[in-house]
């Protein structure tokens, strides 16, 4: 697929990286640019826009920075898959893929019926010793793995099973079970990719994800889930609405 074309104005206050940058994003919104593409090398690039290296370096590094694109040596510079943009609200993973029109597909790695975790267990407000069903799954988006999941749930939900985690959503699961999520508190922080981490989401080793904690809790107040996730950073987001006081 050949490159957009990128048209400069020289003589504006915004600064040519800028421009560049700006001009790539809107190739890549609009489908010019499509994921996986690899962008030419930073010297012809440069040149044939006649700008500098040091200049195109730098729109080039906005866009690894914001997650648009990804460089990797021996591989040059191509275009990530649209970030999944996920607002903060009680919905699941699954759900969110479907509704942006992507193909969830599911890895489960672990399935323990009869887990004790004193942690989650607290986080549930259960006794320490309580037996909890423990899954941890690797999520797709469109063949791509994105996210790595890890569940907790109360021995109420003990017939869940490994089949229906690969199959189906887990919100759709508990649903199923009178216990569809009402309710949640959540944490969200940063965390650098181990190295088994790393080699399942396909990224580098310390390379960036989103945790996120949640407990959730059904209509009735009962706990129902406590989750610790992680998620590639360079193909997701959390959108946020804010307002003043």
């Amino acid at each position: 697929m050949p490159l957009p074309s990128i048209d400069l104005d020289r003589t504006a206050s915004e600064p040519l990286y800028l421009q560049v940058s700006t001009a790539l994003v809107d190739a890549i919104e609009n489908g010019l640019l499509a994921p996986g593409e690899r962008l030419p090398d930073e010297v012809s690039f440069a040149s044939s826009l006649g700008v500098s290296r040091p200049t195109m370096r730098r729109a080039i590094e906005e866009l690894v920075a914001d997650g648009l694109l990804t460089r990797k040596r021996g591989a040059g510079t191509r275009v990530n898959d649209v970030q999944v943009r996920r607002r903060v609200a009680l919905t699941s993973l699954h759900d969110d893929l479907t509704a942006a029109g992507r193909h969830p597909t599911t890895r489960v790695l672990g399935f323990d019926p009869g887990a004790v975790d004193r942690h989650a267990s607290r986080m549930l407000g259960l006794p320490d010793g309580e037996r909890l069903v423990h899954c941890e799954r690797l999520r797709y988006a469109d063949g791509e793995p994105l996210a790595i999941l890890r569940n907790w749930l109360p021995p109420r939900f003990g017939a869940v099973t490994a089949a229906d985690l690969a199959a189906h959503g887990l919100y759709h699961l508990l649903g199923e079970r009178g216990g569809r999520p009402a309710v949640a508190t959540q944490r969200i922080t940063a965390r650098a990719a181990t190295a088994a981490q790393a080699r399942l989401l396909d990224i580098g080793h310390g390379a960036p994800l989103i945790s996120m904690q949640r407990t959730a809790f059904d209509a009735a107040g009962s706990p129902v889930e406590f989750a610790d996730n992680l998620y590639r950073a360079d193909h997701y987001a959390i959108d946020v609405t804010v307002y003043t006081r």
